[in-house]
């Protein structure tokens, strides 16, 4: 039995994962599933898009994220004046030592919170996106890596598109999911209501960084069957051929559908995935991805209706039997 820093569990990876929902869960009152989402795209090294009103708890999700999770935090407020520069960092001369020194920008963080990312210019957004995707920024000839794990978590709001700049196909592709917080109900907006303005200072980090990265090595290693692996291809390829669409999803998606899986497996306590976790996750990971024809928009199909339906008629292969797919864990 082997104990991580903080005296948890390492042999009971789920039990370790949970007490983190949890935590968050008390902060950011009533959204398990977008909790749990949100962790599973940490755990498989993806990013995500938040996309709702404002007031609903993003800002603070990804704080109390990032604090749980023992991870530093850096917001950018995207507005339409930040530069590129002020994302990545710039390089300051120092008269002292005739030198330029690098002074880091916001993205130097474990936890990137690009707040309303459709507000600011389509050059700075391509360099957020850049460094999502490469891992690192460069600053006048200098290439400096980003931190071990790394995760943006930008957020956009679905109304009043006025002064916006909308994120075009191929820079929504590199998130890995698209989630929604929504309203709360009468009960939990009670329960807002009635909790201290003091609690959220509560919340305490629970994992180091470095036990994140094992996490995130033992997510990898957790065991799809073919028939898994068939089912998400399959469901991908239903994407391109569907004639209410003009866009399908894209091989990164199959990809990171197939990664966001293992790590809902992990989080569930499991060293195999089945079906269930690739359905649960197909929409928050391919309906973004997907572009409805103007025809299809106009006799009211979305890209979240023509994705429920194709998970309603792609067939669904049979659970795999846990002792072939290595335990139970």
């Amino acid at each position: 039995m082997r104990l991580s820093g903080n005296g948890m569990l390492w042999d009971r990876p789920q039990a370790l994962l949970e007490s983190v929902v949890r935590q968050i869960e008390r902060i950011v009152v009533g959204k398990r599933e977008t909790i749990e989402h949100l962790l599973v795209a940490l755990l498989c090294g993806g990013h995500a898009l938040l996309e709702d009103v404002p007031g609903v708890g993003k800002t603070l999700l990804a704080k109390t994220a990032a604090r749980t999770l023992g991870c530093t935090f850096g917001r950018i407020q995207c507005t339409p004046d930040v530069l590129p520069s002020d994302i990545t960092g710039v390089s300051v001369y120092r008269r002292s030592t005739e030198t330029f020194e690098f002074r880091p920008g916001p993205i130097m963080a474990n936890v990137v919170l690009a707040d309303e990312l459709n507000r600011t210019t389509p050059k700075t957004q391509s360099a957020l996106l850049e460094a999502m995707e490469e891992r690192h920024v460069t600053v006048d000839g200098e290439t400096h890596p980003l931190p071990e794990p790394f995760m943006v978590i930008a957020t956009q709001n679905p109304h009043g598109f006025e002064g916006a700049y909308p994120l075009p196909e191929a820079q929504l592709d590199r998130f890995l999911l698209k989630l929604r917080l929504g309203y709360p109900t009468a009960a939990e907006e009670a329960a807002l209501l009635s909790r201290s303005s003091t609690e959220s200072a509560s919340s305490r980090a629970l994992l180091l960084v470095e036990e994140l990265r094992e996490l995130q090595r033992a997510a990898a290693a957790v065991h799809v069957d073919e028939p898994v692996k068939l089912y998400i291809v399959s469901l991908v390829q239903a994407t391109r051929t569907c004639a209410e669409l003009s866009l399908g999803a894209s091989p990164r998606a199959s990809l990171g559908l197939y990664r966001a899986a293992q790590a809902l497996a992990l989080l569930r306590g499991r060293t195999y995935v089945v079906p269930d976790d690739v359905r649960e996750l197909a929409m928050p990971v391919l309906a973004h991805r997907l572009a409805v024809r103007p025809e299809a928009s106009y006799a009211g199909h979305t890209a979240e209706s023509v994705m429920a339906r194709l998970l309603t008629t792609t067939p669904v292969p049979s659970a795999p039997v846990a002792s072939k797919a290595g335990g139970a864990g």
